[in-house]
């Protein structure tokens, strides 16, 4: 968890979590923040995709009721990150609007500010959240929003 360290303390993974609590308040989707300090050993070769599919599958965010998980996936070692959405959501928010939050996310991370760059990101998963999928009477928190760090 050392390299974890270096770019985020205590303090800002509560920063995180509080930003993942907020971005649920309106609606009925969930967002995850797992950080991996490296690669994991078996996935030499995978894809960043095919490492935000396996994360999104161990937190169990492919199991939501209305299948409207969204997973900020961050590698810390090779400086990369992917937003990935359930297949509820990309049935409705077309792939752009995830490119554009990216891009502003990495803007973010190249000015060293990653805290910022994260809650940022949390915070604007969260409205295109409330936009397609309002939280409903009978809604709950199904995951954690505890970052889960690797």
């Amino acid at each position: 968890m050392k390299l974890s360290k270096e770019y985020f303390s205590a303090s800002d993974l509560n920063a995180i979590k509080q930003a993942c609590e907020y971005a649920e308040e309106n609606t009925s989707g969930e967002v995850r923040v797992t950080i991996f300090e490296k690669r994991p050993r078996k996935s030499a070769g995978w894809s960043l995709m095919e490492l935000a599919l396996a994360e999104f599958k161990n937190l169990g965010m492919d199991k939501t009721r209305d299948r409207t998980g969204v997973l900020l996936y961050i590698l810390l070692d090779e400086h990369k990150f992917q937003v990935l959405a359930d297949e509820g959501i990309n049935a409705k928010v077309e792939k752009k609007v995830w490119d554009e939050i990216a891009n502003q996310m990495a803007e973010k991370f190249k000015n060293g500010e990653y805290l910022t760059g994260v809650v940022t990101t949390v915070m604007r998963i969260g409205e295109i959240l409330a936009g397609w999928f309002p939280r409903k009477s009978d809604d709950t928190n199904e995951l954690s929003n505890e970052v889960h760090i690797v």
